[in-house]
């Protein structure tokens, strides 16, 4: 399943996100800084979402409450509760 995520509060405005049941299988970010968003989707690409949460929810950019890589975590989670 494929679902699409507006984020806030960060350089990137979207994150695409796909899940096999709740395994992180692609990620694509649109906006932001190049090179971390090529990194992390290979960082969490075969990880649950409750691993993508433990290992990159909650970090935050440059003294903002969110990242990119907290917003991909709050993706997840939002992808698989809208596939139940």
């Amino acid at each position: 399943m494929s679902y699409l995520y507006k984020t806030k509060g960060t350089c990137s405005t979207q994150i695409e996100v796909e899940l096999d049941g709740n395994v992180v299988k692609n990620v694509k970010f649109t906006g932001g800084c190049n090179g971390n968003l090529q990194a992390i989707p290979k960082l969490v690409e075969g990880l649950t979402v409750e691993q993508v949460e433990q290992k990159i929810g909650g970090i935050r950019c440059n003294g903002r409450p969110t990242s990119c890589g907290d917003q991909l975590a709050k993706a997840c989670r939002e992808a698989y509760e809208a596939q139940k």
